[in-house]
């Protein structure tokens, strides 16, 4: 148990100085601005730690002490979040083991619990998971909990790793496991956000502008006050801020849902950020989303998808991991002349490029067909041919 800067800092050097630590991390989320870090839990491969961040407050050493090892988990974007929000650091070398048995077969959600019982044969206790990390001390149980959460993982690593040589797919892994480990990944394009906004798919540029610097100000307000961004006003109700622009407080007593205690608050920041949109020249304003494809286009989306999904299926592997929607949509907005063009619009790696660019090739060109066998049968299964 470290609850100390002393033990923290012998913990600091004997991270440094291992060639891989197991990682996981519990945290609230529900009522804060950022999650809040509550239980850190390293694994190695003689013992485990358990780090109490509200009895050492300052941990930005051990992130540092991270970055100089391997550092293993399973389904880490979100412990790896934490880190980049709050020490501005993330560990370079990574390896996820859902990521891995992904490669092997065990589709893009497999959980720890699954993971372990099928490797390790042994049955994890699931009974702390919606428990409360925030109280102290520790009972028994949720020792037990976090313990069991990172105790099976370097020895699952090696597990993976063998498997995965001998399919000839760890270099994939690595591959993909090494865009974890880069900082900008949980970096959020704030330039963007407005775009999470329900309804901004049908706003013209002008509304657009309004909506984006209502978003900003409500970050804003939210950061400082260490609340969740709908704590301050909720998406909805900036949309139809958007929408109305309003330019006085009268203006701003029409929205049904934003009540006189929010007027109040906020009223003044948001006709201040309205009015900077408003004023925004022509060329500066934000582009529109994409539209949708439209049925002929999402059709030719859905029959790459079908190519895909028969070309994951050869290799066990899951569809998404394979070719995101998002690349075959973009195939389909640019009808891609070539194959240079084709790769380009595809933006996939080398090994993904290999698997598909072919087949989807010859599907685009007119060279190949999709077929329904054994449906007679009652065992109907899509082939390309």
């Amino acid at each position: 148990m470290v609850a100390s800067a002393h033990a923290l800092d012998e913990l600091c050097r004997r991270v440094r100085d291992a060639s891989r630590i197991a990682l996981d991390t519990e945290f609230h989320a529900e009522r804060t601005y950022a999650p809040r870090l509550m239980v850190v839990q390293l694994a190695f491969d003689d013992g485990v730690a358990i780090v109490d961040p509200i009895a050492v407050v300052h941990l930005q050493p051990l992130a540092e002490a991270l970055t100089q090892t391997e550092v293993v988990g399973h389904a880490l974007s979100s412990d790896l979040k934490i880190f980049a929000d709050r020490f501005d650091r993330v560990p370079e070398r990574v390896f996820d083991t859902q990521v891995a048995a992904a490669f092997l077969g065990y589709g893009m959600q497999v959980s720890l619990a699954e993971l372990v019982r099928d490797l390790r044969d042994v049955r994890l206790a699931k009974s702390q998971t919606v428990s409360d990390w925030g109280a102290r001390p520790l009972s028994p149980r949720q020792i037990e909990y976090l313990v069991d959460d990172v105790a099976h993982l370097l020895p699952m690593q090696d597990a993976l790793v063998e498997r995965l040589r001998s399919a000839g797919r760890l270099e994939w892994v690595r591959e993909e496991c090494a865009q974890l480990g880069q900082l900008e990944r949980y970096r959020i394009d704030e330039r963007r956000a407005y775009l999470r906004i329900p309804g901004a798919s049908r706003m013209s540029r002008r509304e657009l502008a309004v909506l984006s610097a209502l978003v900003k100000m409500r970050d804003g307000f939210a950061r400082r006050r260490d609340v969740p961004p709908r704590y301050i006003i909720p998406d909805d109700v900036l949309a139809g801020l958007a929408t109305l622009r309003p330019t006085s407080a009268d203006d701003l007593a029409q929205l049904r849902r934003l009540d006189a205690a929010a007027r109040r608050q906020h009223g003044a920041a948001i006709l201040e950020a309205v009015a900077a949109a408003a004023a925004l020249p022509e060329e500066e304003l934000p582009e529109r989303p994409s539209r949708p494809l439209g049925t002929a286009r999402d059709t030719l989306a859905a029959l790459m998808s079908i190519v895909v999904g028969e070309i994951a299926r050869r290799h066990d592997l899951a569809p998404s991991l394979l070719v995101p929607r998002a690349s075959l949509e973009r195939v389909s907005r640019e009808l891609p002349r070539d194959a240079r063009a084709l790769e380009e619009a595809l933006n996939l790696s080398a090994w993904r490029l290999e698997l598909v660019e072919q087949p989807l090739q010859r599907l685009l060109w007119g060279e190949a067909s999709i077929v329904v066998e054994g449906y007679a049968d009652g065992d109907p299964n899509i082939r390309v041919r």
